[in-house]
């Protein structure tokens, strides 16, 4: 998984703080937005955790900072509802545009209720979910309703949210009474998810059920037992963000996997040099991997090493063939690990008499059983170890061939 930078501009020409977070692969099969709650950023452990366990179900994910916020242009009385709205109007433009349409929308408390507006303005939008939304856009004025008698017509006044200075005025007071979300979302007619903690603090779950009831089918509610309205438990976002992605896959056609031709071989291996680094594709008839290298020798690390490739036959075939073995034997062998690192060492180190020292491949094998077995038993498993077909095929002297194959 990496994130992108984006530069987007908003109605007003303001640049929002914005990032793509994308599939391990860098190939998302479809994108989302993720809009953050009143007076948070893009960069609070919740919206991080959620983003990117949606990435795990193929969508690239734009986490941005509204207008006045974070690290986006603008000031914050400029974070009205309807301002957020236009900027969630503005990302959704801006994939449109430069990737490709979002489909699912995503937001957290006051940020719910802004994905709601949007997605009611937006075709593209295929399923909205939110986290800890209220029913009413006006219900985020009681965390400032003790200054609201101090503000005054054409002045910026400051009031304290969440403990925290902002100055507002005003137009950002009244722009939270101009829309009426129950209507939104009586006409919305896309599928919702809702989810929210019995035991928010901040945003009640009466809300919930407002908005659950206002709602048209097909429209779901899950629970966040125990969390908190920030979702400040990583085991919380994690699980919303899981949700969310399992959700959302019964209101998507299911897309064709993009597999490569392995022209009559078991394994193919593609790089595409111009768009990645050393990012590979491998493909079996049935099965698709990544490879990388690690950031350390210039790599991004997507998935493993060649090496750790190899390193894995071993220990598949090894894990299996003991398997077996054992059942052949009727022994009771449970479970088995086996640990396996390759390096590169001097034969001196090794300890080896060979007419010509250098360096040579050395892979280390690590053997745990766990079962009722005697000395004897594991000391015949560790025998048996060696002789799996890959262990042996690593061991021997292999014969290559190798041709070229016109494009």
């Amino acid at each position: 998984m990496r994130s992108t930078k984006l530069n987007i501009q908003n109605k007003k020409g303001l640049k929002l703080q914005a990032y793509l977070e994308l599939p391990a692969n860098q190939k998302p099969s479809r994108y989302a937005i993720f809009a953050h709650c009143f007076t948070c950023t893009s960069s609070l452990s919740a919206v991080k955790n959620i983003s990117r366990a949606l990435t795990n179900y193929g969508f690239g994910v734009v986490r941005f900072d509204f207008t006045g916020l974070g690290k986006s242009e603008g000031e914050f009385t400029e974070s009205h509802f309807s301002g957020n709205v236009e900027d969630l109007i503005a990302v959704s433009n801006f994939m449109t545009n430069n990737y490709k349409a979002p489909e699912l929308i995503v937001g957290h408390s006051l940020g719910g209720a802004a994905v709601i507006s949007a997605a009611s303005k937006l075709e593209n939008i295929k399923a909205v979910a939110t986290i800890g939304a209220p029913a009413t856009v006006s219900h985020v004025k009681h965390l400032f309703s003790h200054d609201i008698d101090s503000i005054r017509e054409g002045e910026l006044t400051e009031v304290n949210i969440g403990g925290r200075p902002f100055k507002i005025n005003p137009e950002f007071v009244s722009d939270f009474d101009k829309t009426d979300l129950p209507s939104v979302v009586k006409n919305l007619r896309k599928p919702l998810l809702i989810m929210h903690s019995p035991t928010d603090t901040i945003v009640g779950i009466k809300n919930a059920e407002q908005l659950y009831v206002n709602a048209h089918h097909p429209k779901s509610f899950v629970t966040l037992d125990n969390a908190d309205h920030l979702l400040s438990n990583s085991n919380d976002s994690n699980y919303a963000g899981n949700v969310i992605g399992t959700w959302v896959q019964r209101y998507f056609p299911q897309q064709e996997n993009d597999m490569l031709e392995t022209h009559g071989e078991q394994l193919v291996g593609h790089l595409n040099l111009v768009e990645d680094n050393f990012t590979t594709s491998i493909q079996t008839k049935n099965h698709s991997m990544i490879a990388d290298e690690p950031a350390s020798i210039g790599g991004d690390d997507f998935g493993p090493s060649p090496y750790e490739y190899l390193n894995a036959g071993l220990a598949a075939c090894t894990v299996m063939t003991l398997k077996m073995y054992a059942q052949r034997k009727q022994w009771d062998l449970q479970e088995v690990f086996v640990y396996v690192s390759h390096s590169r060492k001097h034969s001196d180190a090794l300890e080896l008499d060979i007419e010509k020292p250098g360096y040579l491949d050395h892979i280390n094998k690590k053997l745990k059983f766990i079962g009722n077995l005697d000395d004897s038993q594991k000391q015949r498993l560790k025998e048996i170890a060696s002789r799996c077909p890959v262990h042996k095929t690593i061991a021997s002297e292999v014969i290559f061939n190798t041709e070229i194959i016109n494009a």
